[in-house]
């Protein structure tokens, strides 16, 4: 059923989908094409300074590979139980990573954000406060940011707590209105909040497995995403955060064959509940597309990306991040 709801677009990481992600050029880009905010990544450097990176594995996302001075740097950690290969944004200064250039993180799908490879620097999070609050579209509308903090557990471990330094960042430049603070670990969370930052929490959940910090404090008791997303755990997320933010495929109505049908019943479940709601991601090439929406076997052609957006859009859901955000404020419209 349509609604009347006007969901948020979130160039997620800038306009990802025409710029190599989380680089000045994206982010510049997505408030160009419309979009009402933009998705930093956030992770430490050694020197406890935040930067944007999808992960602090920068391995596909830099010519960090390319540095001869940086070769001893490669090492194998496991982060939040996922094992990688590769080199680690806590294991250099600002100053060093600030030699580095940012390159496309899906070149097979996207070829022609190779064109842009190594063109621009890695940006910290006080650049993209800059570059919210310079953008020519801040004089016609109000622009926001949605910042993710990755792997926090992670970084307090390691001397990092990066509610701390997100909180020192942000002081001064928040408002209830510019800023939503979303994490798959709701404990940092409340720890921003603690520390006076204002903005609404937004949960994220995965379709499975169980948040990391409940891992750590509960182990095998730890409550796992789906558990939240029972009655009884959406009404307990309500009394702990403004919103959630799920994987689209967890909205999804889809046939044995994998074709889309509708969607389902979450978002109506999470509003009652007195929950915003979010997903992502909205992407038009084929590869991320259900079956029945993909133009051919070619994964990075556009497929029928209206179709997909427009279902999830008829949701009623609050806001969508799309790596296109033009098109995503098309389907909105």
């Amino acid at each position: 059923m349509s609604t009347t709801i006007r969901p948020l677009v979130i160039g997620h990481r800038g306009a990802s989908g025409y710029r190599p992600e989380h680089t000045r050029a994206a982010y510049d880009l997505a408030f160009t094409l419309g979009a009402d905010a933009v998705e930093p990544d956030i992770v430490a450097t050694r020197d406890g300074v935040l930067v944007l990176r999808h992960e602090n594995e920068i391995s596909g996302t830099t010519n960090v590979a390319d540095h001869p001075e940086f070769a001893n740097r490669r090492t194998s950690k496991t982060i939040d139980g996922t094992a990688m290969t590769g080199w680690f944004t806590e294991d250099f200064t600002w100053a060093e990573l600030a030699t580095l250039r940012a390159r496309e993180r899906l070149p097979e799908v996207r070829s022609a954000n190779v064109a842009f490879n190594d063109a621009e620097p890695i940006l910290r999070l006080r650049d993209l406060l800059a570059i919210v609050d310079e953008h020519p579209e801040a004089q016609r509308r109000s622009l926001r940011i949605v910042a993710e903090i990755k792997h926090a557990s992670y970084f307090e471990s390691i001397g990092l707590p990066l509610d701390e330094l997100f909180a020192r960042e942000m002081s001064g430049w928040a408002t209830a209105d510019n800023l939503i603070i979303e994490s798959f670990e709701q404990s940092v969370l409340h720890r921003i909040r603690d520390r006076g930052i204002p903005g609404k929490l937004v949960f994220l959940l995965e379709s499975s497995g169980t948040p990391s910090d409940l891992v750590a404090r509960f182990g095998a008791r730890a409550r796992s995403y789906a558990e939240h997303l029972t009655a009884d755990g959406l009404a307990q997320l309500a009394r702990e955060v403004d919103g959630i933010s799920v994987d689209k495929k967890m909205l999804m109505s889809k046939d044995l064959a994998g074709n889309l049908t509708g969607t389902n019943d979450l978002v109506a479940r999470a509003h009652a509940a007195g929950l915003l709601v979010f997903c992502w991601t909205l992407r038009a090439e084929n590869r991320f597309l259900p079956k029945n929406l993909r133009s051919s076997k070619q994964p990075a052609q556009f497929g029928d990306w209206l179709g997909e957006f427009r279902t999830i859009m008829d949701s009623g859901l609050d806001g969508v991040f799309a790596d296109q955000p033009d098109l995503a404020v098309s389907a909105r419209g």
